[in-house]
């Protein structure tokens, strides 16, 4: 997983009044937990640009102005209710041999034949939670959709792998294509839609969250 290094400043006042000054100088307060006792920094507010607005996720390595160096993730995030700005950001420290859980993005790959035929690609989710070492922690997660007939669903137990856990339970759909008016039917997809549509799991579903 790719990594981004931040720039911050070890803050010694934590106060309102000092918090409030330091987001007046653009600078976004900070907490680090994790390792062996919580602390606070700061760090301008343009830094996290890369890090917040994008749909990759990544590890963070925060450099002090006293030369300490410390890998992270984004454990929390707050904006302000009306500029969006932010106005705070909790870290948690990662070690590389303790597992971690990240939510990781949800990429597709090909073209589902289904879609083709005029099918509704659903996706519940756009992210996965997965735990493993920093270092197995992956860029994104792959599906590749291709197989897809109107009808399928393509379950999370399809993405298992020795690197990496995915917290979800093994009847989570992770995206399926679905019947829609327009669709054109062949025999092979009318087939499998009967099938899906007449075996298809309430509790699947309502394991989704």
């Amino acid at each position: 997983m790719k990594s981004i290094t931040i720039n911050g400043s070890q803050r010694e006042s934590v106060g309102k009044k000092a918090t409030k000054a330091l987001r007046n100088a653009g600078q976004v307060p900070c907490v680090m937990y994790g390792g062996d006792k919580a602390f606070h920094f700061s760090a301008p507010e343009l830094a996290f640009s890369k890090l917040v607005y994008t749909a990759s996720a990544h590890t963070v390595v925060i450099v002090l102005d006293n030369g300490e160096e410390y890998n992270a993730v984004m454990q929390d995030i707050q904006f302000h209710p009306v500029t969006d700005r932010i106005t705070h950001i909790d870290f948690y420290q990662i070690f590389e041999d303790k597992e971690i859980t990240m939510e990781i993005p949800v990429q597709t790959v090909g073209s589902s034949r289904g879609v083709m035929n005029g099918g509704n690609l659903r996706m519940p989710y756009r992210k996965l939670r997965v735990k493993a070492i920093p270092s197995k922690l992956p860029d994104f997660v792959e599906i590749d959709i291709t197989p897809l007939k109107i009808g399928s669903k393509f379950y999370i137990t399809e993405l298992a792998n020795e690197d990496y856990k995915f917290l979800h339970p093994d009847n989570t759909v992770v995206c399926q294509v679905r019947r829609s008016r327009l669709a054109v039917i062949d025999a092979d997809d009318e087939d499998e839609d009967e099938g899906a549509e007449g075996t298809d799991a309430p509790a699947a579903e309502a394991a989704q969250e």
